[in-house]
């Protein structure tokens, strides 16, 4: 089943894949942070619909995109006290429950798509998702990608960490995030996902960073003129369920839901890969954005904002998780502390 273009407005309060002739459904809500149209949405629009068909209409699922069920934070401990059935969030916003998924949001582990999904369709995402289920109460589904987070602001072109200086950037209450931007000299304001686009608007902070997709959807560009083709981080956003409720499942559909995960992951890959040039020209030519390349193909960037490698071994589980994933991206092994 395909939800029509015209039912995908933010401002709808629920979206609703229900199938006629099943009045006995169960009915699990899925709360999203972002609005309608981004990857968060695709990922958990595509997996209710296989979940709905494969279940013969036994299951339905509402999506709240927007953050209408609460901060995504909020919904991970709503998700671990049964309250919540599912969620879509950015993975910054589980690390703080179960940080050795923080692995993933290190600056410049991930520097590409290919290398996103080698990193969570393998033996490490089977780990991260065991620690998940032992730290947070929750199980990841999936994962969506939507592609590395793009520095933005309104106030000049930014190609070097020097053309920080002075400007006031937001960031997620994140302390990865939060260092990576030390380590280029700025402080930042860390911010609530729900406070950001207010936060721009009346010039409380400079810029903030987040993939084109996402700058897009949200319509940063009302707010931002320019863009620098950064890639200090690729943002993904798992796919959660209460443990709780998985584990209450058939043994059939527990099987089910996995697969469900297992396609809205593929189907996000390339829903990313097929949108994301078309959406980077049209915040140039149609909103007039200006991209900015990072200077000397972003190596000083790179050089500072890995320094904070070492300070973050003991929470992602120690040097040789890091170096797992440094292996498995055929790299290699991360600098002693």
């Amino acid at each position: 089943m395909r939800i029509q273009k015209h039912l995908l407005p933010m401002a709808v309060s629920a979206v609703t894949l229900a199938v006629s002739g099943h009045a006995m459904a169960d009915t699990w809500k899925m709360a999203l942070g972002d609005a309608a149209g981004g990857t968060q949405y695709e990922l958990g629009k595509t997996f209710a619909e296989f979940v709905e068909e494969k279940s013969g209409g036994e299951v339905t699922i509402d999506l709240f995109p927007n953050g209408q069920l609460g901060s995504e934070q909020d919904t991970v401990n709503n998700a671990s006290m049964g309250i919540l059935d599912l969620s879509v969030l950015a993975i910054n916003n589980i690390t703080p429950f179960s940080p050795t998924v923080g692995v993933l949001t290190l600056p410049y582990v991930i520097q590409s798509p290919e290398d996103a999904k080698t990193l969570t369709q393998g033996e490490i995402a089977e780990e991260l998702t065991q620690n998940t289920i032992r730290d947070a109460g929750v199980r990841i589904l999936g994962w969506a990608y939507s592609g590395c987070r793009r520095l933005t602001n309104s106030a000049r072109p930014v190609a070097s960490p020097e053309d920080l200086d002075g400007l006031n950037i937001r960031v997620p209450k994140n302390e990865i995030m939060i260092a990576s931007y030390q380590s280029w000299g700025v402080n930042p304001a860390p911010l609530a996902w729900s406070e950001t686009f207010t936060a721009l608007q009346q010039g409380v902070v400079d810029g903030q960073d987040n993939p084109y997709i996402t700058i897009d959807t949200m319509k940063f560009y009302e707010v931002q003129e320019h863009v620098t083709d950064s890639c200090y981080v690729f943002s993904l956003q798992p796919l959660i369920i209460s443990e709780g409720k998985f584990q209450s499942l058939s043994p059939e559909m527990q099987e089910l839901v996995l697969e469900a995960g297992e396609e809205a992951t593929d189907h996000s890959y390339d829903f990313l890969l097929e949108s994301e040039e078309a959406i980077k020209k049209r915040l140039v030519e149609e909103h007039g954005m200006q991209i900015t390349q990072p200077a000397n193909d972003e190596q000083q960037w790179i050089e500072m904002a890995t320094g904070i490698w070492p300070d973050f071994y003991d929470s992602i589980g120690g040097k040789e998780k890091l170096d797992q994933a440094l292996e498995a991206l055929g790299r290699d092994p991360a600098p002693q502390s």
